[in-house]
């Protein structure tokens, strides 16, 4: 009995050791890749670089108004055509007329009061002349009289002193000569005094001065209530379509210039007489990138067309995003039909780097990397392959030039795959030509 155990242990353990055995091989045999072959032909081949981007116009100008109030017109809406000076919103003017009014009102009384200081300043010299004149008349006049009272008196005390003439007529003349000396201090007194109105003249000067910058300031305030009054109203600046509507009639909005928020935007005015993909090319590819390179540009909502683009434009510096990095390229879309795209729509982009024609390709699957040499397996008279090294041109992935090492019609083996399940297609498509790719 014991022995029979055994024996059937022994059994067991043999037929799971040549399952596994059998198992392993067979999982080594699938794990091996397939293989087939594939003939070298001439064809066209081009080197692209893939990538997405988005649509943007030529220009986006974001309308907002230098003055706030009620919007009381507001006559484009989404999708409208746009000319150049048409009005795009018009804000209540009330406030702002009655701003200027007060404004034309201050300048009036300042121009009065300048017109009323010139006045009185051309008075004041002319009663200043005039004062002049009187004064050195009266000067003159005492002067004269002072010298001749002074000659009397001087006469009588000659007569007194000879007993020839009485002391009251003595008195007298003396008396006389004082009191025309008394007129003549006083004459020139008041010849002095016309000094202070010369003074006084030039304080109605600065009178003048204060009035005209008075009304130079309330001038510049109508200026000013006339442009904001002007600003109530918002010209489109340039001719385009409104891509975005953003406030109502009869809704409130703030400054653009004197609101800390930067005040509200009415609408987006978009240029769209040339159309722009900007573009984000990986840092491996963006080598590969020139100005000026055809593109093809198509987009989700428009399937089967193609539109025709070239590269305006590179940038220099790349941005940096979860360590993947990309550079930003914008393309212009040159296609008769390219007002179909549409700012902000997601366009699938392949820049052609390189293309070539009637050249001989192979899949790219045919080749093998040794060190800096690319190697195929040519099939030999005795079908069996034979490693050969080769030279190669450019590749889109798929297919690869061959520059030198293979002839048209060699057989090549491929390592089975998805690139090569793709050629196959191109081959059965179009017998390894591409042809033409259709824009629009």
């Amino acid at each position: 009995m014991k022995a029979a155990i055994v024996v059937v242990v022994v059994l067991g353990i043999l037929g799971a050791g040549v399952f596994f055995l059998f198992r392993g091989k067979s999982a080594q045999d699938a794990a091996q890749p397939e293989t087939q072959t594939a003939k070298v032909e001439k064809g066209s081949v081009r080197m692209v670089v893939a990538c997405t981007g988005r649509v943007v116009s030529n220009l986006d100008v974001e309308i907002k108004c230098k003055a706030s109030g009620e919007i009381i017109k507001l006559p484009f809406d989404v999708s409208d055509v746009v000319e150049k000076g048409a009005l795009l919103v018009e804000l209540d003017p009330v406030n702002e007329q009655r701003t200027l009014k007060q404004a034309e009102v201050s300048l009036s009384a300042s121009q009065a009061k300048l017109v009323t200081a010139g006045q009185n300043l051309e008075i004041a010299q002319r009663n200043l002349k005039t004062d002049e004149q009187r004064a050195l008349a009266a000067l003159q006049s005492a002067e004269a009289k002072a010298v001749d009272a002074r000659n009397k008196a001087d006469r009588m005390k000659q007569l007194l002193e000879k007993k020839l003439g009485s002391q009251e007529e003595y008195d007298t003349a003396e008396t006389s000569a004082v009191q025309a000396a008394v007129e003549l201090k006083n004459a020139q007194i008041r010849l002095e005094e016309l000094k202070t109105q010369e003074a006084a003249l030039e304080v109605k000067r600065q009178d003048i001065k204060s009035a005209e910058a008075q009304v130079e300031s309330d001038d510049i305030a109508v200026e000013t209530a006339e442009t904001r009054l002007k600003d109530t109203k918002v010209m489109a600046p340039i001719a385009g379509i409104v891509t975005a509507r953003n406030v109502q009639i009869g809704q409130i909005i703030s400054s653009g210039i004197s609101n800390v928020g930067g005040g509200t935007t009415v609408l987006t005015l978009s240029d769209l007489s040339r159309i722009f993909i900007l573009a984000s090319v990986d840092e491996s590819d963006i080598g590969k990138v020139l100005l000026g390179l055809p593109v093809s540009v198509t987009a989700d909502a428009f399937p089967g067309r193609h539109f025709r683009g070239k590269v305006e434009r590179i940038a220099t510096r790349g941005v940096s995003v979860s360590n993947v990095v990309t550079f930003e390229v914008k393309i212009e879309v040159t296609g008769e039909q390219k007002n179909l795209l549409k700012p902000e729509m997601t366009a699938n982009v392949e820049i052609v780097a390189a293309e070539k024609e009637d050249v001989l390709l192979v899949p790219a699957e045919a080749l093998t990397r040794k060190g800096r040499d690319q190697f195929v397996n040519v099939m030999g008279a005795d079908g069996k392959p034979v490693e050969r090294a080769v030279e190669i041109g450019i590749s889109d992935g798929v297919k690869t030039e061959i520059v030198s090492g293979l002839s048209e019609g060699e057989i090549v083996t491929v390592r089975k795959g998805g690139a090569d399940s793709r050629w196959n297609a191109g081959q059965r498509q179009g017998g390894g030509r591409r042809g033409p790719m259709m824009f629009h």
